[in-house]
């Protein structure tokens, strides 16, 4: 373990040691070296599709998109993944059970564990499944970028401890844009055919350093701030839990699925959208990805599994560790008749139930049937959708990925709830940076959506009328 001081020493030693890595060989896992193959096939095809069908129609816009937060505009590309209403995430084509089948796993859980998030990284990238071989040194790359400068290690350990986690977390992310390569490229004036290989970089240093910027805001704010070095034998989920101080051989598993199932969720969401929006600019992956983590600390967004959490320990302790279906269903209706809506229920597309819940409660059924969390949220499980399909006004009455994640961590000591959407950002990185690496392959122009008032609406409907 080490102290603070010593571990900013580390890192500057660090950054030293991974720079002479990167210079020896900047591609030890192949990735970009297949990118740069496909590309150049990619970017032809969609100038083709651009140029003949361009001005085809794909959808129409009402006066309740405009005012509803934009649902249902199709105005967006996104390449890594699509959501389905009724069947849900599908990453470059594969569901997330076909991920679990497919992508290869941890060294000692070939046969029964659960995906590697970097064999998810490389599909999102390429739309290939990957080899063990390939995932195996995409694990060793990042061990190899992990170093985070002596500067970054110096503001988390200087912020206050009742800043929000998420805040240091964007506030982290920031602060490594001094390591930008792709600012430091378009500052040298390079060609735009080449920004996809520098904001390449930028996706792989920073995907690599987010576990431990992560660990280091965790450890100081609620442990004794000693932080564990990366160990480059391991995969990126091992690391990470090993770094917040979790050796459960169960909870690295976990953290293989929870890093792999929130990672990506199309392009519109607010997180991916936003990454998205400020990379249009051309701003780099650094300030792209901390504007996107301002956006999942939002209660609407990736905040939403703390408060999950909350209501369900809420309920725990009013009705007691086991209580009645007919108890729970009570306090369902007593929170809905109260104003509030029931947390991790619902969701803006989706119409059943998130499969990266199903996912969740398998693991739960595996490895803790009994714990008294799992229980309750399972009989939480069982009795709210009939009880909002009652109401008539739910369009989506079944659980979302929120409902779930909670319970798990808490089982395994990871207690610390204003901690979790820190997690959730650490996986979400992989969706956003490999679209966004592609928004530069693809030359993607800045957004910028026309906006109208309320007064400009009116007369756009009434000339439509007459």
């Amino acid at each position: 373990m080490l102290s603070l001081s010593s571990f900013a020493r580390r890192c500057a030693l660090s950054s030293q040691t991974a720079a002479c890595l990167r210079a020896a060989s900047s591609d030890v896992s192949g990735l970009k070296a297949r990118l740069s193959e496909i590309i150049p096939a990619q970017q032809q095809e969609v100038k083709a599709f651009r140029k003949e069908f361009g001005g085809t129609k794909i959808g129409d816009v009402t006066v309740e998109m405009a005012y509803g937060g934009m649902r249902g505009i199709k105005g967006m590309v996104c390449e890594t993944s699509v959501l389905d209403a009724d069947e849900g995430i599908r990453f470059r084509g594969y569901s997330i059970p076909e991920c679990q089948d497919l992508l290869p796993r941890a060294a000692g859980m070939e046969s029964e564990g659960e995906p590697l998030p970097e064999g998810l990284f490389w599909l999102l990238m390429t739309g290939e499944v990957p080899t063990t071989e390939q995932v195996r040194a995409l694990s060793q790359e990042w061990a190899s970028r992990a170093s985070v400068p002596p500067h970054v290690v110096s503001l988390v350990t200087n912020l206050p401890s009742t800043l929000h986690p998420m805040s240091q977390f964007s506030a982290a992310i920031a602060a490594l844009q001094s390591e930008s390569r792709f600012a430091q490229a378009y500052g040298e004036g390079v060609h735009k055919s080449t920004y996809w290989e520098h904001c390449y970089e930028d996706a792989m240093d920073l995907i690599a350093k987010l576990p431990t910027v992560a660990s280091l805001i965790y450890k100081v704010i609620y442990k004794d701030g000693d932080v564990t070095p990366i160990d480059s034998n391991l995969d990126w989920s091992a690391n990470f839990a090993n770094m917040l101080g979790f050796r459960d051989s169960e909870f690295h598993e976990l953290m293989r699925l929870y890093l792999t199932i929130h990672s990506d969720h199309e392009g519109g969401n607010v997180s991916a959208h936003t990454c998205h929006l400020v990379g249009s600019a051309l701003s780099d992956p650094y300030l792209s990805f901390s504007a996107a983590m301002c956006g999942l600390a939002g209660p609407l967004h990736g905040l939403a599994n703390q408060e999950v959490l909350v209501w369900i320990t809420e309920m725990q302790s009013k009705l007691g560790s086991s209580p009645s279906d007919a108890d729970v269903a009570q306090y369902v209706k007593d929170t809905l008749a109260s104003g509030r809506v029931v947390p991790g229920y619902g969701h803006a597309v989706l119409r059943k139930t998130d499969p990266r819940y199903t996912c969740q409660r398998e693991f739960a059924l595996k490895h803790l049937p009994d714990d008294p969390l799992f229980d309750l949220v399972s009989k939480v499980y069982q009795v709210v959708p009939p009880i909002l399909t009652d109401l008539g006004k739910v369009k989506n009455p079944w659980p979302n990925v929120d409902a779930h994640s909670g319970c798990l961590l808490q089982h395994y000591g990871l207690k610390e709830m204003q901690y979790y959407t820190v997690l959730f950002g650490v996986s979400r990185a992989l969706g956003v940076l490999s679209s966004l690496v592609w928004d530069r392959a693809l030359g993607l122009p800045i957004e910028r959506p026309k906006s109208m008032s309320t007064i400009g609406l009116k007369k756009l409907v009434n000339a439509k009328n007459n």
